[in-house]
């Protein structure tokens, strides 16, 4: 979703928002890009949990993978695309628009 409206909700992405989603988001935002492994252990999920969850947010164009060869083995890596970082930032802002107090009336 788009922030332009100038409604700070408008930034809501119910794609992001989902816990483990979020998660992702979050440690992909931190890291810039992480290996599929590390990111599985720092968010305590079977590997087919965190891949259901990363092709959820491939499909929505949130996250890009990279393969390499490491240590004679194949690794998949994992970073944010542009979209992906305005969607989790927009999200962001949209729950802090969600939780800040009110204003009092006047």
């Amino acid at each position: 979703m788009s922030a332009g409206s100038g409604d700070p909700l408008a930034g809501f992405d119910t794609t992001v928002h989902a816990p483990h989603r979020l998660r992702i988001c979050a440690l992909l935002e931190a890291a810039g890009e992480a290996e599929f492994g590390l990111v599985q252990k720092k968010l305590d999920l079977s590997a087919s949990a965190l891949s259901k969850h990363v092709t959820v947010l491939m499909d929505a164009g949130y996250v890009e993978q990279r393969k390499a060869v490491r240590d004679t083995r194949q690794r998949v890596w994992l970073s944010l695309t542009r979209q992906g970082r305005g969607a989790y930032q927009g999200h962001l802002a949209a729950l802090r628009a969600i939780t800040a107090p009110s204003d009092p009336a006047p």
